[in-house]
């Protein structure tokens, strides 16, 4: 089964799940950089997000490479075009997105995933074509082996791609294999998947790493030994460190960015502040309230409690339910602190206009309680 298109699905009835996120299948406010954001400022936990991205880009490198070898060869021998295309399908068969659920699998997954056999054709490749000692025979002769081979460790590789990930303008957008090869007229060779896979390794997963994420150790020592001392730099070799990722994401960070996205409007500095200014505003609201009845003011002169006390009941409520009602019912959620962009999610935009209704109304019918409590109550003077 092919890899879902990564076109957003405007008629889903329901919330998206982490993999319809990851693959680029939701629109804002619950689509990929809205969960960048959510895990660089919230969690704090970017890491593992762009782990996951810069493993999904290296898939679609491979996959890359794979149709540029099969058009090369198709170029030599045009008999064969026909023959090759059912064994090509599968290395074909998923989209460029390089995104996949857990594993490589999808809802039924086949005995053998497109994935799978992408990886089983760099195996196999890479014991035709490269000697035991030499696992980048097709790097020039000045870089250094893989350890095990009686040389010099391998040092921290040149990296193909930008290794400053820390924005989604690296990570977190489409990038095409040709962006991500340094290779002459945008081709990738064998030498640009070694140095994705190398890009992966010592950048997030080797103790003392530049973005280290915490794995188990047996994972660790998995992918380690597979990419320097097997010379393996196939896609399969991070499924597992892939899995758990994703687990992770899925069970401690997705659920509070479906809170704050999907049920709320509003980022933690503005709900900070609108607690600062809803407890000083009713604040000065009592105060005020209480001068008023006790100097006995006329019950004109005391209506101008409902200002202090309705911007103090809205920006308590708005805290409380991490939801600014007027933005929610204009369509419009909060990325950054002050930074407003639309919301384009059918089902996230329905639910906030009900939950912005319901805020209202709760919000209208305290500031009239507590308006009335102290307009009408009689006065007198001390």
């Amino acid at each position: 089964m092919a890899t879902p298109s990564p076109t957003p699905d405007q008629a889903r009835n329901r919330l998206p799940n982490l993999f319809e996120v990851l693959s680029r299948r939701t629109m804002a406010p619950v689509d990929l950089f809205s969960f960048y954001i959510y895990m660089r400022d919230q969690q704090r936990s970017v890491d593992y997000l762009d782990f996951w991205l810069d493993v999904s880009q290296h898939m679609s490198l491979c996959r890359h490479y794979v149709r540029e070898l099969r058009r090369s060869v198709l170029i030599d021998t045009p008999e064969l075009e026909k023959a090759s295309k059912h064994s090509s399908s599968g290395l074909e068969g998923t989209s460029d997105s390089g995104l996949a659920g857990p594993s490589g699998t999808q809802e039924k997954p086949a005995a053998t995933t497109p994935e799978q056999r992408l990886s089983a054709f760099l195996r196999s490749e890479t014991q035709s074509r490269h000697s035991p000692s030499h696992s980048q025979g097709s790097q020039p002769s000045t870089q250094n082996t893989t350890p095990g081979s009686g040389h010099e460790p391998l040092p921290r590789p040149g990296f193909v791609a930008n290794s400053n990930s820390n924005s989604p303008g690296t990570s977190g957008q489409d990038s095409s294999p040709g962006n991500i090869s340094s290779s002459p007229q945008h081709t990738v060779n064998r030498a640009d998947i070694r140095a994705s896979a190398e890009k992966v390794l010592y950048t997030f997963l080797l103790p003392g790493a530049e973005r280290e994420i915490i794995l188990p150790q047996g994972i660790l020592n998995q992918i380690t030994s597979a990419i320097e001392e097997q010379g393996r730099d196939d896609p399969e070799v991070f499924d597992d460190a892939k899995d758990y990722v994703f687990q992770a994401m899925e069970r401690d960070a997705f659920p509070g960015f479906l809170r704050s996205k999907a049920l709320g409007n509003i980022v933690p500095p503005s709900m900070m502040l609108r607690l600062i200014v809803g407890l000083l505003a009713l604040f000065g609201a009592f105060w005020t309230a209480f001068i008023l009845i006790f100097l006995n003011f006329g019950r004109l002169t005391r209506c101008w409690l409902i200002l202090p006390f309705t911007v103090g009941v809205y920006a308590l409520a708005t805290h409380q339910y991490m939801l600014d009602p007027i933005l929610g019912l204009l369509g419009f959620s909060e990325y950054t602190f002050l930074s407003f962009h639309r919301m384009r999610e059918p089902y996230v935009r329905k639910l906030i206009a009900k939950r912005s209704l319901m805020v209202l109304g709760a919000v209208i019918l305290i500031d009239a309680a507590l308006c009335c409590l102290f307009i009408f109550v009689p006065g007198k003077r001390l």
